[in-house]
């Protein structure tokens, strides 16, 4: 008997169900001379699937922006982390159950993001992003590519400072925040998917993908928690995010990621699939994915 598989609007119904449970804070560290630049781009793009978004800077605007009381500059960039996980703890910690910060260049699919983050409770004290490795034995995620707590996470952070257990030791944002986190317990998570492959990307897209990345002696392939690699499998199906990303890029991964179908694809990546499925049960997975194309 052939098996009866559910409608295309049942899967989605209960995919939104699931990414409803799933709730996103993301806040973008940016700078009064970004907002026109840089800002309204990403707030014209992928932050309008966040669940709340703020923009953290050093002084409010129209914009809108959250003042965090702080001078701008590189030397600033953990002050600023500090005072938007402290203001968004104090005002928004029922808001959301998982909290991102971005930067005003990075690029963030919020659809990969909830299914990542699906899988884990806020409640436990654990982090996402893009792993690094030099300097703190569990690791710390790059800031540039953007990194994700959970509420639980959040909670330490802020309770870090106010016991003294968490410093302004570095103005290295991503480092200082790691040795943070460590030092409260907070486990840094792997957001790689069932094949190994990086979720959260530091460069953009055509970096990762044309080997451009420089010799093997760069910054980049020291720092890598897990093996770094090049080419098209460098880069997850379900990617999370990319770096360094143009006004103008935001457009066109917007487009590529929300839009741009070929006529008759089928999606066949079963990314909760154990690699040992029979045949036919991959079968009928893949019959399923075809119903949401």
């Amino acid at each position: 008997m052939d098996a009866i598989l559910p409608t295309k609007d049942t899967i989605v119904k209960l995919t939104k169900e699931q990414f409803s449970k799933v709730r996103v804070l993301c806040w973008i560290m940016t700078a009064p001379m970004n907002l026109q630049k840089k800002a309204w781009h990403v707030r014209a793009t992928w932050t309008k699937r966040c669940d709340k978004v703020l923009f953290m800077s050093s002084e409010d605007t129209e914009f809108p922006t959250v003042g965090l009381n702080v001078t701008e500059g590189r030397d600033q960039l953990y002050w600023k982390t500090i005072r938007a996980f402290q203001y968004i703890h104090k005002n928004h910690l029922g808001d959301a159950d998982w909290f991102l910060k971005a930067d005003d260049d990075t690029y963030v699919v919020l659809d990969n993001l909830r299914y990542l983050l699906s899988k884990h409770d806020t409640e436990r004290p654990i982090y996402f992003g893009r792993r690094f490795k030099p300097f703190i034995a569990q690791g710390y995620m790059s800031g540039g590519a953007g990194y994700v707590l959970s509420k639980e996470a959040l909670r330490r952070f802020v309770e870090g400072f106010r016991v003294g257990k968490c410093t302004h030791f570095s103005s290295i944002e991503d480092l200082a925040m790691g040795k943070c986190m460590e030092a409260m317990g907070v486990e840094a998570g792997d957001s790689r998917d069932k094949k190994k492959r990086e979720t959260f990307q530091p460069f953009t897209p055509q970096n990762h993908l044309n080997k451009v990345l420089g010799s093997k002696q760069s910054w980049y392939w020291g720092y890598g928690y897990y093996p770094a690699i090049e080419g098209p499998e460098c880069c997850s199906d379900l990617a999370v995010s990319f770096h360094y990303i143009s006004p103008e890029e935001m457009y066109v991964l917007e487009y590529f990621t929300y839009h741009l179908r070929p006529y008759g694809y089928q999606y066949r990546f079963s990314p909760d699939s154990p690699q040992n499925m029979t045949e036919k049960t991959m079968t009928l997975k893949t019959d399923l994915e075809v119903l949401l194309t």
